[in-house]
Parts: structure tokens; C-alpha cells; sequence
């Protein structure tokens, strides 16, 4: 909406272009997005706390139990609609909505996050569920996934690029080398809405199940946010694309500004959710924000990176697929509780200090990520 509004006072009063700038849109979808979630969440806890939407211990396995202090009975949760709030509402303002990925971005976030609402709803109202079932959440998530694929393939990347990149933004790009795609398009595109699946659906579940002490998935979440930016900004932008030898992705700049506001509003967040915890993240959260990680990784054509750069979530996913796995080959455990992050607090290791240390792995795989960029 204002990037209209700039570009109007631009066009007929010669006011300064510098709210067309996409360095800083970004900016200013931070701010917006972070103070938006600071004024905001106050009232928003105490509003959840009036309608008793708080974690329930009498819900929780007696494993989890033992891992979990009773100081945190009661804690709100949903947090993740103060995200979403604030995160749409920044999007809205400063996004060129234009540009179809942004609204794909949008509804993919949105879309997770009614999924996760619903999940969080059950848990928080039903007298005995869990939540719905891991089936039913899956199902939902990969329909999800399937619309974004096909809108992808048949509608904003169908035309030729500008660039002259045809045909390769619905290809693999394989990192480290020039040039290096792998055509997704044989049987009707179906290894491309594959590709989509395994990055969306894997990186909103991967970040749901990082979601389980104060702070964790919130830091991990903007610390992953902030180099997928400057990604999504290189190759955005023609000659920054081809200075750094990458696919040039028309659009991928404004989904800069849509991740921008999703860092502002993570850190907003953290502002309430950094030990201890004044709320919690929820299902409507981390599988909304995890889900917009991996559309930002699809936009811009980073699926491979986002392995390195959300290394610690994959390695919360990983742990629980191995343990899973080795238990029901071999009766036997590999961690002493997955994900991994519950192993080190059975061992003894502190909350803070486990959050903390996760914390500082996300910096060296997203420095990591952003110094193999130019690898080539």
C-alpha cells in the first residue's frame, strides 16, 4: 500500500524515491513488524489469559512432563497469531503487491497457520485430545504445498523470464556451481511439486518440532530469516544475480520484504517468549513461520541451501526420524528423548544454555550459508 503511495508522490510531486528502495522497505517491515508485536503483546497475553489459553500439563506424557517446570502450567500460548498479525499488517504496508510471490508468501503463511490454530485449538478446548492428528496435519500441509506447486508452475513461473533464465526457475539449482540446475519438469512437473513438498512441508514441521523451549525456535527462526534476506535480495536484483553467478528470480526482492517483517515480528516476539517464557509460539506459529522459511528458500531457488542454513532444524527432525526409526527396528533408543534438544536437557544441561548454544549454531550455519553463496 505505501510503495503505491510512493510511487505516486514520486511520479507527480518529485517526492525523494526513498521509500521505493527495497533495502528500505526492508528496514521499515522490521520495525513495523517488531514494534507491532512489542505494543501489542502485552494485551494480547492477558487477553489469552482471561480465556484460560494456556499450556496444560494434564495433557502432556509423563516424559514430557518430567522435562517441562510446573512454573510453565498456564503459560498462553497462540502466541503465533501476535506473529501473524503483525507480520501480514507489515507485509501489506510496505510489499509491492503486485508481485504475485508476495501473496503466495501470504497465503502459504496464512493457510499454515490455520492449520496450526486448529491443531492448537484442540489441544486447548477438547477435554481429551492431543491436538488432530499427525495424518490429518500432514494431509492438510501437503494440499497446502500442492497449491503453491501448481500456482508456482503453471501460473507465476509459466511465462518466460525477463532475465532469460527460461525454463530454470522450475529446475533444481545445485549449489557450488555455475550454471548448475536440474530440469524438474518431466511428467508434468511432478519432481518440482516433489521438490516443494519436501522444502515447505519439511521446514513448517521441522520448525514445529523445534518449538519446545523458551526462545528456541523464535532466535533460530530470525537468525535463519535475516541471511534468507539478503539471499532473496541478491537475487532480486539482475546485477547483483549475476555478479554472484546466481539465478536471477524476478520478485524474489519483495519476498526480502516479506521475510524482513517476519524477522521484525520474530524478535518482537522474543521480547515476550525469552526465558522465562510470558508466551508460547503454538502449532499456529512454528508451522506458519517454518512454512514461509521454506517459501522464501523455494523463491529464491536456495532448497538445497536451506538444508545448511536451517541446520538446526533439520537436525531436530532428523532426531526424532532416527529415533523413531531405531525403536521401531531395534527396540532401542539413540538419544535419551527426541528432538534432540530434549537429549541434552535429560543430561542435565541447563534450558538457557541449551537455547543459547542452538542460538549460536544458527549464526555459524547462516555465516556458513552466506560465505559458500559466492562459491561458484
Amino acid at each position: 500500500m505505501l510503495y503505491e503511495l510512493f510511487k505516486f508522490l514520486h511520479v507527480e510531486y518529485d517526492f525523494p524515491r526513498l521509500g521505493l528502495y527495497v533495502s528500505f522497505r526492508i528496514a521499515a517491515a522490521f520495525l513495523f513488524s517488531f514494534l507491532a508485536c512489542v505494543l501489542i503483546g502485552k494485551r494480547f497475553i492477558a487477553w489469552q489469559q482471561r480465556r484460560s489459553m494456556g499450556e496444560s500439563f494434564d495433557k502432556m506424557g509423563e516424559e514430557r512432563r518430567a522435562l517441562v517446570t510446573e512454573s510453565k502450567a498456564g503459560t498462553p500460548t497462540m502466541g503465533g497469531i501476535l506473529i501473524g498479525v503483525a507480520l501480514v499488517g507489515s507485509a501489506l504496508l510496505w510489499c509491492d503487491l503486485r508481485e504475485p510471490l508476495v501473496w503466495l508468501g501470504l497465503l502459504t503463511f496464512v493457510a499454515l497457520g490455520l492449520i496450526g490454530s486448529w491443531d492448537d485449538h484442540v489441544k486447548l478446548f477438547h477435554p481429551t485430545r492431543h491436538g488432530i492428528s499427525f495424518r490429518t496435519k500432514l494431509f492438510w500441509t501437503t494440499v497446502v504445498c500442492l497449491v503453491l506447486g501448481l500456482a508456482l508452475q503453471q501460473w507465476v513461473w509459466a511465462a518466460p523470464s525477463k532475465s532469460g533464465d527460461e525454463g530454470q526457475l522450475l529446475a533444481l539449482v545445485v549449489p557450488f556451481l555455475k550454471d548448475g540446475t536440474l530440469p524438474l519438469t518431466a511428467l508434468y512437473g511432478l519432481p518440482f511439486l516433489v521438490l516443494i513438498w519436501l522444502t515447505v512441508c519439511g521446514s513448517a514441521n521441522a520448525v514445529n518440532l523445534a518449538d519446545g523451549m523458551d526462545g528456541l525456535a523464535a532466535g533460530c527462526l530470525l537468525i535463519a530469516g535475516m541471511a534468507l534476506v539478503v539471499m532473496c535480495y541478491v537475487i532480486g536484483r539482475v546485477d547483483y544475480a549475476a555478479y554472484f553467478y546466481v539465478l536471477h528470480v524476478p520478485g524474489a526482492a519483495e519476498v526480502a520484504i516479506l521475510l524482513g517483517a517476519m524477522v521484525g515480528a520474530c524478535f518482537g516476539f522474543l521480547w515476550y517468549n525469552a526465558a522465562p517464557a510470558q508466551i508460547f509460539m503454538g502449532d499456529v506459529g512454528s508451522l506458519s513461520l517454518g512454512g514461509l522459511l521454506g517459501f522464501a528458500a523455494v523463491a529464491c531457488r536456495m532448497e538445497l541451501t536451506l538444508l545448511i542454513l536451517g541446520g538446526v532444524f533439520v537436525a531436530e527432525a532428523l532426531s526424532v526420524v532416527l529415533q523413531v526409526g531405531s525403536y521401531k527396528l531395534r527396540k532401542k533408543r539413540i538419544f535419551l528423548c527426541s528432538p534432540i534438544h530434549h537429549h541434552f536437557q535429560k543430561l542435565g544441561v541447563p534450558e538457557t544454555k541449551i537455547v543459547i548454544r542452538f542460538w549460536i549454531a544458527a549464526v555459524m550455519l547462516a555465516a556458513l550459508s552466506l560465505t559458500l553463496f559466492k562459491v561458484r
